[in-house]
């Protein structure tokens, strides 16, 4: 079947639909409408059998869904309506919450129910939520309702259907008002559901030494008090700041803009508040940072036996040169450790997207930066791919994209929840791309399939990585219990006889091919085309990465389609 997807935005979730669709066998094409005559010129280069829109801010008008059947993924349960569906959820503390499928029709959200999912709501940030929880529910829904339309099961004109949810109702778009945190008054618990419920996007409005900022994200802290509102202390790269009853840290910070400037974007708290920033402590976390401390670290180790786990939650997935050093750190004293199997990631949500693109964005040479990062990025990634007194597991708990994905390909292993999308390319952000993909990406899918993912720069299921050898395990799980799994999994690894015979060929391969081909030949064969890209100022690359981290079209260019 000819499916259409239309989107705001070719986000997380649109990806998973587009990937997920295309593994059931449809023809799809996707296009990025952000106003409603969008919709109509993209139907009508596509002559679709069917449109879904996984994430549309549009309306969809009136020529399209009177002739052709239209289907909204809405994050909410039946007879929820509005814009801000999931963030009312989180801020009101929900424990249970829905997605639903729904025919577009004159009345926005009034349409038929074409397939319905109910989803668990975690104590996390709306986004991470957004990507794990909900995108299985909706994947699950509307894999349903493409069925149901396919089949011929269900009639367009039917509107029988499931009754509205306990409590749905038609909710107003969330506003700053309502989001807006009173530092004297909110206990720790409501400052962090506020967060929660304003990740990624729109973030907390609020003042902050002297400058008007939007909060992104937040972790509650056990130890630090202080006057409400007064900045604590900093810890990689995030300040934390007094609550009525406690504090929290708050990972980044964008500035508010007027009208006509141009969005600022993210950034690391401490960065973003360059110049502005009180005398207060740096206290940062150990280099290996227990699990069971209560303390909020972006790094963590745990250890289980013969099986030691390293995982890490930076922001969106990106990692800044810090970022990569800081990691680096607590890979090599994690190999100091005396296990056999050591996990890289296993935690939920982003595994890794590559360099910060934020950082470099907003850095006084964007080039020098971009320099610096890919190079650190190299860095971790080498120790990744000589490791050779154990077994390295790769665990993808959520997305990975670009030099994420090569992160996870330097491990012996790579495991994928069934939710995952992996992008394993730079073409999109103008880039030839580094992380010794050129080494990785052929030895796991061979040189052809390398060359295809590459220039295609299509999302891949996890299930599709592992059929392609891209990845070695999908791993059936929930988001919450991906952790433990894996774990578990990898005690069955570390068993011996089998641990060291595998050991003992590792290391016999690393040599073979070190002497065939070096490390260091790879690295400066693609660093030599970073390099070029990066300090050429005319090179697409910046208006790309400009346009990303500002959320915005570059002028004169048009967004592909996707097919």
């Amino acid at each position: 079947m000819r499916i259409l997807l239309v989107a705001g935005a070719y986000n997380s979730l649109t990806q998973r639909v587009h990937a997920e669709l295309r593994d059931h066998g449809h023809a799809v094409a996707v296009e990025v409408t952000p106003e409603s005559h969008d919709v109509v010129r993209a139907v009508g280069r596509h002559e679709p059998d069917l449109i879904v829109a996984p994430m549309l801010k549009a309306v969809v008008p009136r020529e399209v869904w009177a002739t052709r059947t239209c289907l909204i993924v809405h994050p909410g349960p039946v007879g929820d309506r509005g814009p801000s569906s999931l963030d009312w959820a989180i801020h009101e503390g929900a424990g249970e919450w829905g997605v639903t499928v729904l025919q577009a029709e004159e009345e926005v959200g009034a349409g038929p129910v074409w397939a319905t999912a109910d989803l668990p709501v975690p104590r996390v940030a709306k986004s991470d939520l957004y990507r794990n929880e909900l995108s299985d529910a909706a994947l699950d829904a509307v894999l349903t309702a493409v069925e149901r339309f396919a089949s011929g099961s269900r009639s367009p004109a039917d509107r029988s259907g499931p009754p509205s949810a306990p409590g749905a109702r038609r909710r107003p778009p969330m506003r700053q008002e309502t989001r807006r945190i009173a530092w004297a008054d909110d206990p720790t618990e409501t400052v962090l559901r506020k967060l929660r419920a304003a990740d990624s996007q729109p973030g907390v409005r609020d003042e902050l030494l002297g400058g008007e900022w939007f909060l992104h994200g937040g972790h509650p802290e056990h130890r630090l008090r202080g006057r409400p509102g007064e900045l604590l202390a900093t810890r990689a790269g995030a300040v934390c700041r007094a609550t009525a009853d406690g504090a929290v840290w708050l990972p980044e910070l964008r500035a508010r803009t007027g009208p006509g400037a141009p969005r600022a974007c993210k950034l690391p708290a401490v960065l973003a508040l360059a110049g502005r920033m009180p005398h207060v402590p740096d206290l940062p976390a150990p280099v290996l940072c227990p699990d069971s401390d209560a303390t909020w670290s972006d790094v963590r180790y745990r250890e289980d036996g013969p099986v030691g786990v390293l995982s890490f939650s930076f922001p969106g997935g990106a990692m800044s040169t810090d970022h990569c050093r800081r990691l680096l750190n607590a890979y090599r004293a994690a190999c100091e450790r005396p296990t056999t199997v050591l996990v890289l990631g296993g935690a939920r949500d982003f595994f890794s997207n590559g360099i910060h693109l934020g950082v470099i964005e907003a850095a006084p040479d964007p080039a020098a930066e971009s320099w610096a990062n890919i190079n650190a990025m190299n860095d971790l990634v080498e120790a990744v791919l000589t490791t050779t007194d154990r077994l390295v597991v790769a665990a993808i708990g959520g997305n990975a994209a670009a030099g994420g994905v090569m992160l996870a390909l330097a491990a012996d292993e790579v495991w994928c929840r069934s939710g995952s999308v992996l992008n394993p390319h730079y073409r999109l952000m103008g880039l030839y791309g580094s992380e010794y993909w050129t080494y990785s990406l052929p030895r796991r899918v061979g040189a052809a399939t390398a060359l295809r993912l590459t220039e295609d720069a299509l999302p891949l299921s996890a299930e599709r990585a592992r059929d392609i050898g891209l990845a070695d395990r999908v791993v059936e799980c929930a988001p919450a219990d991906f952790a433990a799994e894996v774990t578990r999994l990898a005690h069955h690894e570390a068993h011996p006889p089998g641990a060291q015979a595998r050991l003992v060929a590792k290391k016999d391969e690393c040599e073979r091919r070190e002497a065939a081909t070096p490390l260091s030949t790879v690295r400066e064969r693609e660093l030599a085309h970073m390099r070029r890209v990066f300090f050429d100022p005319e090179a697409p690359y910046h208006a790309l990465r400009r346009a990303f981290v500002r959320k915005d079209v570059p002028t004169g260019e048009r967004l592909p389609h996707i097919r």
